[in-house]
């Protein structure tokens, strides 16, 4: 890979990952709900399993919806039915020093497996391998994971300082609901391009 090549890969990587979407939503509701330390394992999640994500598709899932057409609008269907589940959750997450809070953060396993029904991952993935890695060598593929990785983690991370931020300000209960409930109309948002695509 050239550094032009290179360079570009990065500031996609970087406008991609920064910019909304589902995974940068939830993690600023956690961050807002949850604090840090127990938002690190979803932050970790989002960036390991995304660059996970990218090496299947490169070594060759994305031929399966070329030749399974079916295939694609179930992982539709799928990350549809997921992601309302979600924004239900989060809309429905208490502070968390209730005495009975009804939500907990994401796990490390949670978020990289959301990685393979976040519409936005997979549109990212696909692009990035397409325009960056079009030829088929494998070293490509693992350039464009690590390269992602590496921009991915502290991307996401300013969301999860942002909920932190935020915190304080929602720390009175009706705030908090109101927030909450904003990020779940958000995340539904995002669905839109899935939903006219």
């Amino acid at each position: 890979m050239t550094t032009d090549l290179l360079a570009a890969l990065i500031v996609f990587a970087f406008v991609s990952s920064i910019t909304p979407g589902p995974n940068n939503l939830m993690l600023m509701a956690s961050g807002a709900n949850f604090g840090l330390r127990r938002t690190l394992p979803h932050v970790a999640g989002v960036g390991l399993g995304f660059v996970f994500l990218t090496l299947v598709i490169g070594a060759g899932l994305s031929s399966l919806f070329e030749g399974f057409p079916a295939s694609y609008a179930a992982l539709k269907a799928v990350s549809v039915v997921y992601m309302l589940w979600l924004a239900w959750k989060i809309a429905h997450a208490a502070a968390p020093d209730q005495p009975e809070p009804t939500g907990r953060p994401f796990t490390f396993l949670q978020a990289a497996a959301f990685q393979w029904v976040n519409p936005k991952a997979w549109a990212m993935a696909l692009t990035a391998l397409a325009v960056y890695a079009p030829s088929d060598s494998f070293s490509a593929v693992a350039v464009v994971a690590l390269v992602f990785g590496a921009v991915n983690l502290p991307s996401v991370g300013v969301w999860v300082l942002l909920g932190l931020k935020l915190r304080r300000l929602l720390s009175n209960p009706r705030r908090l609901r109101v927030f909450n409930v904003t990020m779940a109309l958000l995340l539904v948002a995002s669905l839109a391009p899935i939903l006219v695509g």
